[in-house]
């Protein structure tokens, strides 16, 4: 699931074949608002670009990050009918102290697991019978640097017996570590790759082999953008032109393409043929 954070990156991501796509709280926060993920963006904020999102990319299933779920089991419920509203299949429910921060930065707390394990079970009661999909982060491992892996084993099966559909320890540090989450983690788990981050990159192939089902890469579309950016706007700020620079850029036609304007021609003279017509009826 690559990430996206606004309309035009998740009408990219269905058209390029993807099954599904990743409203990453980060990559969403970065855009936003223009901060780091450090616990400033807020629940509605993610809902309202959860419901662009979905609207851009109606054939493919997105899933959101939504921190620690707003606060106590309470707010969870509330996040996730929220959430429901706005059209996504699922969200990532995180285990980490308020204000949270990025799994793969330092200074991070997690809240008692039984604590966490209560919220899971109050998300799995809101969804009740609805298609959506409940994923159980955990940042335990980065608290201890002895226990921090079992700590995090331990703590996402027990959120899967809470009522998660999906479990997911943050940030492993190598291999071994992952084919031990592999192992020792009950039914469906999910790896994130983050470029410059803590874990290794791997192929799905790769982590299909060491257990994993579902691969996120919450950040691979906001750096490409950012460099593509930062780029084109040095050679413009040097050059005074982007005329050099034109294959760096979408041309006209193929982003036009994309944002399928000729459909909204067609519309657009579909109407006007039908105003025409009862000009003419009432005449």
């Amino acid at each position: 699931m690559p990430g996206c954070y606004d309309a035009l990156s998740a009408a990219i991501i269905q058209k390029s074949g993807f099954r599904a796509g990743f409203i990453s709280g980060y990559a969403l926060s970065a855009s936003l608002i223009g901060k780091p993920d450090f616990g400033l963006l807020t629940p509605p904020e993610m809902a309202e670009t959860a419901r662009s999102v979905c609207a851009a990319s109606p054939l493919i299933p997105i899933i959101a990050d939504a921190d620690t779920g707003g606060g106590n089991a309470l707010n969870v419920q509330r996040a996730v009918e929220d959430l429901i509203a706005t059209g996504v299949a699922g969200y990532f429910l995180e285990d980490q102290a308020w204000p949270k921060k990025c799994g793969h930065m330092r200074g991070k707390q997690v809240i008692p697991a039984e604590e966490h394990a209560v919220k899971i079970a109050s998300a799995s009661d809101a969804i009740g019978d609805a298609d959506f999909f409940l994923v159980a982060p955990t940042d335990a491992r980065a608290i201890s640097v002895n226990s921090g892996l079992s700590d995090a084993i331990a703590r996402a099966n027990l959120y899967m017996e809470a009522g998660a559909d999906a479990c997911f320890v943050e940030a492993p540090r190598d291999d071994d570590e992952l084919r031990e989450i592999g192992r020792r983690t009950n039914e469906y788990r999910v790896c994130n790759m983050i470029e410059g981050g803590i874990t290794p990159l791997h192929t799905p192939q790769e982590l299909q082999e060491m257990g994993f089902h579902l691969i996120v890469h919450p950040l691979t579309t906001l750096y490409a953008s950012t460099r593509g950016l930062i780029d084109i706007l040095r050679d413009l700020k040097e050059a005074g032109t982007t005329r050099g620079q034109l294959h760096k850029l979408a041309t006209f036609e193929e982003f036009n393409k994309l944002i399928e304007l000729d459909s909204w021609f067609e519309l657009e003279a579909r109407y006007s043929k039908t105003r025409k017509f009862r000009s003419q009826v009432k005449n």
